[in-house]
């Protein structure tokens, strides 16, 4: 089948929401015609209002670009999305591959398989005695819901791909000259996306260090909100290069060189780990380039960062626009400039023009079914055409029919006359009911708030180490201790005041967190880890006094040693 001529594409970022047009030439290559970029406010590692703002950003850059009834290919972050190769022992039937799939993603996905969306695809032919398998799935019911925020714009879902692979795809069809192992590093807004490449091979990580670390590091040390930290950062960040250079003279903007490099430093640290971690475990090369990708990767310096701790690599800005022409329309520079945050889209046009090398694609049962209903309407047309046929042989009668109910409705006409004198004080009922329900918001918005224990206790998970610790216990608070942390009302002030706003506060609440650390070379620095990685949560402060830690001794005399600690939310909790 012809590669339709106009392809749209759409990258559901954390922080961006990008879309663009292409469009086919006479060769079948790919050409950019169109390109837009909108921003979500706030911090990216807030959930709650996470969906909702991208809905509007989506529905406005639709409207832009005129897509009613369009098809569009889109991508899902990376963050939402469980994505891993597996490697399976080789079997020449079809049958059985797909069975000892199926149980390994029982195993591996980390959520009951009945309630996910997942796809799968062969790596390689399994020549070896074993076949590589990359595996991707997402809640269904979190797929739903970006799958309902990007229909909301009048557009119908084609492709929906994983924000990672599309960039796979991108990298094979731009750099297929490639020789040796390539890491493409895509600095997101709340992670880092690994992508290690070799011939027939593919090797995905992601680690939670990204864009909004900054920020929030930013903010953290120069007393700033995180909409203003993240202001600053976008409009004069830029990585500091250490060493004899010069700072700026602002000081403000020198201490946020620093702390940009300093979180690059991390994030550096982690790659090393990740690579040693591919060589020994997956049997990987040594890479011999960096690509760096995504938003965070345009701080001036960065390229400059990752080249002096990448010494020996060749680093540079991934281009994925390399064998994709750009339309005359568009600034070339400063498409040029973004080309290394696009490489999503052009994956994503490339599923509807091109053969991939992965080709997954998570569809709702909604979109499977809407496809389904429209392979049917054929059908369906042909029997409208039937029935109406039927139907002018029964004219006449129902013409008759029709006379006689133009006569009763006469008649019911009369008493609806009768009637309309009872309209405003159904009115009147009407108002009131709309009065109770305003009324009852605020006990609605109470009920929205449990939420907030699982936004909680996700963030902590998020920030544990990738290997060697794990939570055993989460031991709220006991009945006497919430009481006792009752903020106590002090003596009334005059006109009430702050001596009632502070009546009003909620208590601090404190739990215990207790798990293991398994015996592992790098001893109870991982637990470290886990206390560092916790100082940068919004919703939970870790003990400052180091006696209140019940530390693991890491003495090797045992496979797991203990840790427990307290944690105080950072938010009050009303008790009313």
């Amino acid at each position: 089948m012809a590669a339709p001529n106009r392809i749209y594409a759409l990258n559901l970022g954390t922080q961006t929401v990008s879309l663009a047009e292409f469009q086919t030439n006479a060769s079948g290559g790919l050409v950019l015609s169109r390109f837009e970029q909108g921003e979500i406010l706030g911090d990216p590692a807030v959930d709650a209002t996470r969906i909702a703002q991208s809905k509007l950003e989506i529905q406005s850059l639709a409207a832009n670009f005129g897509l009613k009834g369009a098809k569009v290919n889109y991508a899902i972050a990376s963050n939402v999305v469980f994505i891993r190769p597996v490697t399976l022992p080789s079997v020449g039937d079809q049958a059985q591959v797909e069975q000892i799939v199926g149980f390994e993603a029982a195993q591996n996905v980390p959520y009951p398989i009945n309630q996910v969306v997942w796809d799968w695809q062969l790596l390689d032919d399994g020549s070896d005695g074993s076949v590589e398998v990359i595996l991707g799935a997402i809640k269904s019911d979190l797929l739903d819901e970006i799958n309902d925020a990007v229909e909301s714009a009048g557009v119908r879902a084609g492709v929906i791909e994983i924000g990672p692979l599309a960039l796979y795809n991108a990298f094979r069809y731009n750099y297929a000259d490639a020789d040796g192992c390539s890491l493409i590093v895509d600095i997101g807004s709340r992670t880092t996306n690994l992508i290690f490449v070799e011939p027939g091979k593919i090797f995905p990580r992601r680690l939670n260090i990204g864009g909004s670390s900054i920020t929030t590091a930013i903010a953290k040390d120069l007393s700033l909100d995180f909409s203003d930290a993240d202001r600053m950062k976008v409009q004069e960040g830029f990585v500091s290069l250490g060493g004899g250079y010069a700072e700026p003279d602002n000081a403000d903007l020198a201490r946020m060189s620093k702390i940009i490099r300093n979180q690059m430093t991390r994030l550096h640290q982690e790659i090393a780990r990740s690579i040693t971690f591919y060589r020994s475990e997956h049997g990987g090369a040594q890479p011999v380039r960096v690509l760096l990708a995504g938003g965070t990767a345009s701080f001036p310096y960065m390229r400059e960062f990752f080249q002096e701790k990448f010494a020996g690599m060749d680093v540079d800005f991934f281009n994925p626009l390399r064998n994709v022409s750009v339309s005359g329309n568009l600034d070339v520079e400063e498409i040029g400039r973004k080309a290394h945050s696009i490489g999503e889209l052009v994956g994503l046009a490339l599923r509807s023009s091109n053969s991939c090398p992965l080709e997954l694609s998570l569809r709702p049962q909604s979109v499977t079914a809407a496809e389904a209903r429209a392979a049917q309407k054929p059908f369906i047309v042909a029997t409208g055409v039937c029935v109406l046929a039927a139907l002018g042989g029964l004219y006449a009668y129902y013409s008759k029919a029709a006379t006689i109910t133009a006569d009763e409705l006469a008649k019911v006409e009369a008493k609806v006359g009768a009637l309309s004198s009872k309209a405003g004080p159904i009115k009147t009922a009407r108002a009131a009911i709309e009065d109770r329900v305003k009324e009852s918001a605020p006990l609605l918005d109470a009920v929205s708030d449990r939420e907030y224990w699982v936004r909680v206790i996700d963030d902590i998970s998020s920030r544990l180490p990738a290997e060697y610790i794990w939570i055993t216990e989460f031991i709220p608070p006991t009945a006497a201790e919430v009481e006792k942390a009752k903020p106590v009302e002090p003596p009334k002030k005059p006109g009430g005041g702050k001596a009632k706003a502070e009546a009003d506060a909620g208590p601090v609440i404190t739990m215990t967190i207790n798990g293991l650390v398994l015996e592992n070379p790098r001893k109870s620095e991982v637990f470290d880890d886990f206390i560092k990685n916790l100082e940068a949560s919004p919703y939970v402060e870790p003990p400052k006094d180091s006696e209140k830690l019940s530390r693991p001794s890491m003495n090797n005399t045992l496979w797991a040693d203990k840790f427990s600690f307290p944690l105080t939310l950072k938010k009050p909790i009303s008790l009313k």
